[in-house]
């Protein structure tokens, strides 16, 4: 088995990033949504995206924004990849130049190969946790039996992550990456550095 990816999402502050960076995370998010208590500006995430080391990816996430509000960021941010978190069709993902990962909220009675199949220029799926009236960051897991086997595209599992469940999450669904955000937090929007050490390391070791 090929290792897996971490993603340490909702970023708001340098020293998060950096020590996400230092404990070995593959790439790291920024939430452009202004309903989300991790939502950063413009000039927070220009800011911690000029401290970074080469090699790491820097996400962006957005829910349901409008081509000229994405255009306007991406001409100020310089993302290397976007994820979308709300009600995206196919086309809406499309045409920033910019590889992209679709988010789906998953419940039971979803056909997620056939959303696989739907967005078939997107460079992966992020699987997260369907509650009602909220588009991701909710903290809880769900049913990863409902994740079909020989999907159409990379997976990246997301949805009440943490050190103490990533290791069975990981056995359970072999995903491309993980993708962890309150499970690493002190509060919302500020992480908890021991506790991303602790989840990349529990990451690692699934491996072994």
């Amino acid at each position: 088995m090929s290792a897996v990816r971490s993603k340490i999402c909702g970023i708001t502050r340098i020293e998060d990033a950096l020590a996400a960076v230092d404990a070995g995370a593959d790439a790291i998010g920024f939430v452009f949504y202004a309903k989300s208590p991790r939502s950063v500006t413009v000039q927070q995430a220009r800011a911690i995206i000029a401290a970074l080391p080469p090699f790491v990816t820097t996400v962006g996430l957005f829910v349901n924004a409008s081509r000229c509000e994405l255009g306007e960021i991406l001409d100020a941010v310089p993302l290397d990849l976007l994820q979308f978190h709300g009600d995206e069709t196919p086309a809406d993902c499309e045409g920033y130049h910019r590889p992209y990962i679709k988010a789906l909220r998953v419940k039971a009675g979803d056909d997620i190969a056939a959303s696989c199949d739907a967005y078939a220029k997107a460079s992966g799926i992020l699987l997260d946790t369907y509650v009602e009236g909220i588009p991701g960051g909710t903290g809880e897991a769900f049913d990863w039996s409902l994740i079909p086997q020989g999907l159409s595209k990379p997976i990246i599992l997301a949805g009440g992550l943490s050190a103490a469940n990533v290791v069975e999450a990981i056995a359970r669904v072999h995903p491309y990456a993980v993708d962890v955000s309150g499970g690493v937090e002190q509060s919302k929007g500020i992480k908890d550095h021991a506790k991303i050490r602790a989840f990349i390391q529990a990451v690692r070791s699934s491996l072994m």
